[in-house]
């Protein structure tokens, strides 16, 4: 998470540099989530919405506006972000278990003629009893 204040155009204004350092020294599958915090300071804000949300998607980033006083949309952002991990976690493992073994995530094709119904192993042959 990018966090910058709201309240501080100087704050937002280091995203880019930030970003770049976190790019250069984070794998490249991580999820970064640009956060705009103290939207309870409304009357006080130095960065539009917009701006931040043009940066973030310029950047390929998530964004939120939070406000930890408040404890506005805190939970929804780690949330946001525990789940882009998640799916991203999950792919990796996916590739890796059909590169280990490949074909293990295949179907069986299980050819049924019609009136017979499959054994306990699965193939066709044994005419059920009625």
């Amino acid at each position: 998470m990018l966090v910058f204040d709201l309240t501080k155009r100087q704050s937002f204004d280091h995203m880019a540099r930030w970003l770049e350092e976190l790019r250069g020294h984070a794998d490249k599958n991580i999820v970064i989530m640009l956060i705009a915090n103290k939207c309870d300071l409304a009357h006080l804000r130095a960065v539009p919405t917009e701006d931040a949300q043009e940066f973030a998607e310029r950047e390929n980033l998530f964004f939120m506006e939070t406000s930890a006083m408040e404890a506005t949309n805190v939970e929804t952002a780690f949330m946001t972000i525990l789940t882009e991990i998640y799916k991203i976690i999950s792919k990796k493992t996916l590739v890796a278990i059909d590169d280990a073994n490949p074909g293990s995530l295949k179907g069986t094709r299980i050819n049924v003629v019609p009136g017979e119904e499959p054994d306990s192993a699965g193939a066709s042959g044994s005419r059920c009893c009625r």
